[in-house]
């Protein structure tokens, strides 16, 4: 089984020294067939991409470069874990990286579970160049998208914690609508001092605006936003850039994250055990 090759009309070659640019994006193709493996990795070289090749699931698992920028080409059946069996284990671990499928075996069915479950692209053997191109190309730019979005949560999220008890339950009240003299009210302080909570909170979080804050807050994780003002405000670590925060509202692949359970499989101890 070969990648149809018809239609780039010119590689265009690597520069000498993008191979070894930290936080270059990865392209990591995941094929039991050596034949798949070198083609895709010489097209997406061509390409400007700098592709890693292993053979099997528990090789990529191993490797530890899951946490790389970049997207993943997976063949859906191999010996071991398939490509679904990684895809539901990333799922379940609460990592978020663009996949895209690429098999000899798809069907309907299969390509319905895939796409659901976050899938950048679902492709039949041989592919097009230009389709697989395509992919990569969108599934790196998603990378990117997620991984800023996860930075801003970051940042949010250690702003926060700079709070204290009285500016949290002020930031809280602001939220949700509430009116200086109202907080005033209910929290048994003056309205001044809710001002000058107010001011401080502005200023902690790094906004301008009353709708720089309440979008600072929304990305907070829910767990965060909906616990008490002064129970495990430091319990939450910043969110590893691969990794769902569930900020308000969630952070989600752009197209479609949709998460589903993918079939069992027989080889998913190489992944429970990973």
């Amino acid at each position: 089984m070969k990648v149809d090759r018809p239609i780039l009309s010119r590689p265009r070659p690597l520069p000498p020294d993008r191979g070894d640019e930290p936080g270059q994006p990865l392209v990591i193709i995941v094929d039991d067939d050596s034949s798949i493996r070198e083609a895709l990795s010489e097209l997406t070289l061509s390409a400007g991409f700098r592709p890693v090749c292993f053979a099997s699931i528990l090789e990529l698992l191993e490797a530890g470069i899951l946490d790389s920028p970049g997207c993943l080409i997976l063949d859906v059946r191999m010996p071991g874990a398939s490509g679904l069996d990684l895809q539901k284990h990333l799922a379940q671990s609460g990592i978020r990286k663009p996949i895209i499928f690429l098999t000899g075996h798809g069907d309907i069915p299969m390509t319905v579970q895939a796409m659901k479950a976050g899938a950048v692209d679902f492709l039949t053997k041989p592919v097009r160049d230009q389709a697989l191109l395509d992919a990569v190309n969108s599934g790196i730019a998603m990378d990117a998208v997620l991984r800023s979005d996860a930075l801003v949560v970051s940042r949010n999220v250690e702003r926060f914690r700079t709070l204290t008890s009285r500016e949290r339950e002020v930031l809280r009240e602001v939220a949700r609508g509430r009116l200086n003299k109202q907080i005033a009210f209910d929290l048994g302080i003056s309205d001044v001092t809710v001002k000058l909570h107010r001011g401080n909170v502005m200023r902690k979080m790094g906004t301008g605006s009353l709708g720089e804050l309440i979008r600072a807050w929304e990305t907070l994780p829910s767990s965060m936003r909906s616990a008490g003002v002064t129970e495990g405000a430091d319990e939450h670590s910043a969110p590893h850039p691969l990794r769902s925060v569930r900020p308000g509202p969630d952070v989600r692949y752009p197209a479609r994250m949709v998460r589903t359970s993918t079939a069992g499989s027989s080889s998913n101890s190489v992944l429970d055990g990973a």
